[in-house]
């Protein structure tokens, strides 16, 4: 293969390196050393997704308003609540001895790019001349200071399940959220759940949502600012919450073909465009590094470095807590505290707005948090606290202690300093270990369970966070085995009440589906973990199938799902018929149904989109909410909805059965984030898509989609199988592409083979990376 060649000069090089990328868009970046290596990967970030990772910047900084406009104003003040503000000095050193200069030497080479394109406005991405914008320069602690694109827990709930309790009871709020291990919430003293407002939510959900650029909000005067106060739809901020999620295992050479250990991991996130995260190969003397991360921040998150490989996936610790203020009659500043008036601290901030003067924000902080909502007339306030405000919480950033190590000891002892968000990491490495261990700042609760917001007069304190060093570890198990897939995992002998994690997991279907293949399969090879990561055996369906087992019913639409449920093997494939009447049935009947039933109508919304665990309790433990004969009750509920979702299907997809797909409902479709600004041709054609999908939420391949139009919104964009008995035999995805350029042919190159559940080789070695490369960039400096 002839590779491409071009030659550049870079300010701020201080050796030779050269970007690679291969035919698949994975750049392969040589440095002669860190810093060189690491300002590489800021430039190349920049070169390949400086829209995406400006746009990043300035949400996260609360900078939005300068470029776009009073539309922006309340996101703004948002964000600039939950950035980063304490010693500088004590967070570079929370991630590590080199990471001030990995920071520095990361934005260095972003700011060279940038620096580039104002002698060369050709270079620009064309996104800001869209919208009129330009790229603005970082700072090296702006890789960590901005927290609100962690996946932190569990306010949201807090707040929800409050609303909850207010109209009915803790057994209708399981249907919301289901509680492991089994706990009855207890109601704070002083605290009336029905007197939290909802509104309680909007500054945090705003400092978590993207920047959506529409024509109307960028045409928002000063006037028109609060009405963006709330820019997510709660049923998103819910789904992100409630179903994010990821797989990883890794399986013992004990029972592999080769006798070397597989390490597989599938992250799943809400998907955009561009991807959420970029495959990269960092390679200079002594770190050679290979995998994912997020195209903001140097280094990998998820990968191998030639010795080992790791994976992660969100584990359930609960780190954060609303907080309850009485506030003075006659001063908003002051809160009751321990009896005594204790005074906000008030930071006053400038923020530039286009088009119009300077506005101040007046932000407000308790000794607990960011005030994130006043109600005058109440006299009170709520303050969120959560575990982003100490040094060392950046997201993902603790990878940069753990790319470095080789073997499993330095492994576990880096991981006890990890921060956010908490997570599941398995481990495999040359030597043959495998292992599983959960890491995260645990904040200890002496007196709560941490599942509804708690007043702020100084009854309800973290007596500082749990030592990381008990954790549990769980190394080359007799199965051959470890996994996780965001389920309860605990060790069955744990001791909840002395060492709580939190009480709210994602339910344990793929855990359940992932257990059943890795247990089966002897040998353990890396077509078997290509398969899993992209397996749509629903085990819900299965489990459903136990209820619908031996039922009859005079409804000629019920028998006929009914046998239609008979022949299916529960796989959710893009042609499966009875998986499209199972999902719609599901989705769209089954759980509205059981609402119905058992809960008042006025908290139906906030039950959305319902707990799959919490739903199977219900129904496969029927009680006397059904009515006298609950079984009975239940039964005809099971049969009456499912005829109703029948009907539906009918008039989706045609009277035919056999024509039903569930593929012609579930689609992938991606279009470009500011689609509503190109002309419709354009548009129509940086859009990728819509194409059929398979899986949904519960299947080990994540599909989940939203309900209104069974469009794929999250899952799995990302997925690595690394084979540890030779690594250029590793295989990886990313969807759509790699690039953040339209017009680039790593725009959409990916997205039929992660749709279909195909990969691509991530070449690791000097001679593979050398043969697989398409493209090299020599940089000189400048």
């Amino acid at each position: 293969m002839m590779t491409a060649t071009q030659t550049i000069s870079i300010p701020g090089l201080s050796a030779p390196g050269s970007i690679g990328i291969d035919a698949h868009g994975i750049p392969h970046i040589r440095a002669e050393n860190e810093a060189d290596l690491f300002f590489l990967q800021g430039f190349h970030a920049a070169r390949d997704r400086l829209f995406q990772i400006d746009l990043w910047r300035k949400r996260g900084l609360g900078e939005l308003a300068a470029d776009f406009g009073p539309g922006f104003l309340e996101q703004d003040r948002a964000s600039r609540l939950f950035v980063y503000r304490g010693d500088e000095e004590a967070e570079f050193a929370a991630y590590g001895p080199e990471a001030k200069a990995t920071f520095t030497a990361f934005v260095n080479g972003i700011n060279a790019f940038i620096g580039m394109t104002e002698k060369d406005p050709s270079l620009l991405p064309f996104e800001f001349g869209l919208v009129g914008t330009k790229p603005k320069r970082w700072e090296p602690l702006d890789v960590s200071r901005i927290r609100s694109h962690s996946l932190s827990r569990n306010v949201i709930s807090e707040v929800l399940r409050c609303q909850v309790l207010g109209k009915a009871d803790h057994r209708t709020d399981l249907l919301r959220r289901y509680l492991e291990p089994v706990v009855t919430p207890v109601v704070p003293e002083g605290l009336d759940p029905a007197s939290i407002p909802l509104a309680a939510l909007d500054m945090l959900k705003l400092s978590t949502a993207s920047a959506t650029l529409t024509k109307e909000r960028l045409a928002a005067t000063l006037a028109d600012a609060p009405k963006w106060r709330s820019t997510t739809d709660l049923l998103e901020v819910v789904l992100d919450s409630q179903h994010t999620g990821s797989n990883n295992w890794a399986v013992h050479g004990s029972i592999t073909e080769t006798g070397h250990p597989i390490l597989a991991s599938d992250p799943h996130r809400l998907h955009g465009m561009p991807s959420l995260r970029m495959l990269v190969h960092l390679t200079c003397p002594g770190l050679d590094v290979i995998g994912a991360g997020e195209p903001c921040v140097p280094g990998i998150t998820i990968g191998h470095n030639g010795t080992m490989a790791w994976a992660l996936t969100i584990f359930y610790i609960d780190q954060e807590d609303l907080y309850v203020y009485e506030t003075h009659p006659d001063d908003p500043d002051l809160y009751r505290y321990k009896g005594e008036w204790e005074r906000m601290r008030v930071v006053e901030e400038k923020v530039p707005v286009k088009g119009n003067p300077d506005q101040v924000h007046k932000l407000k902080f308790t000794r607990h948090g960011p005030v994130v909502l006043e109600d005058g007339k109440a006299k009170r306030a709520y303050a969120v606290r959560t575990v982003w405000s100490d040094p060392g919480t950046a997201p993902y950033l603790g990878t940069h202690r753990l790319m470095r190590t080789k073997t499993l000891k330095d492994f576990r002892k880096q991981a006890e300093t990890w921060g956010t968000p908490s997570c599941n990491f398995v481990y495999a490495d040359k030597a043959g270990d495998v292992a599983w261990m959960p890491a995260g700042v645990n904040p200890i609760r002496p007196n709560w369970d941490g599942l509804l917001p708690v007043p702020g007069d100084g009854r309800y304190e973290w007596a500082g966070f749990r030592d990381s060093s008990k954790m549990p570890l769980i190394a080359n198990p007799p199965s051959g085995f470890v996994y996780s897939a965001n389920e309860m995992n605990m060790p069955a002998d744990w001791d909840h009440q002395a060492h709580p994690m939190g009480y709210e997991w994602v339910e344990h279907a793929r855990a359940d589906r992932i257990n059943e293949v890795l247990t089966a399969a002897r040998p353990h090879t890396l077509g078997v973990s290509r398969a899993l990561q992209t397996d749509v055996v629903s085990m819900p369906a299965r489990r459903m199938a136990k209820l619908l087992a031996g039922l009859v019913s005079t409804d000629a639409d019920a028998t006929a799902a009914l046998a239609l449920f008979a022949r299916w093997d529960h796989a959710l494939t893009s042609t499966s018929g009875p998986g499209a009447l199972y999902e719609l049935w599901w989705s769209r009947h089954l759980k509205k149904a059981l609402w119905k039933a058992l809960a008042p109508a006025d908290v139906h919304a906030f039950l959305v989109p319902g707990d799959v665990e919490g739903t199977f309790w219900t129904l496969e433990n029927p009680d006397e909410r059904f009515g006298a004969n609950p079984k009975a009750a239940r039964d005809a509920l099971l049969l009456t909805s499912l005829a109703a979702a029948y009907r539906e299907t009918v008039g989706l997809l045609g009277p035919d059965p056999k024509a039903w797909a569930w593929g012609k409902l579930h689609q992938a479709y991606f279009d470009h984030p500011l689609s509503a600004f190109l002309p419709a041709e354009l548009a129509e054609r940086y859009a990728i898509g819509p194409a059929p999908h398979a899986g949904a939420n519960t299947t080990p391949m994540h599909t989940g989609y939203r309900g209104t139009d069974f469009r794929t919104m999250m899952g799995s964009s990302f997925r690595l199988v690394a084979d540890l008995a030779d690594l250029d035999r590793s295989v990886a995805m990313n969807t759509p592409g790699q690039s953040g350029d339209p017009e680039s042919p790593h725009w959409r190159d990916l997205f039929d083979l992660w749709r279909t559940g195909d990969y691509v080789p991530l070449p690791y070695s000097a001679a593979a990376v050398d043969t697989a490369l398409e493209k090299q960039t020599h940089c000189l400096p400048g």
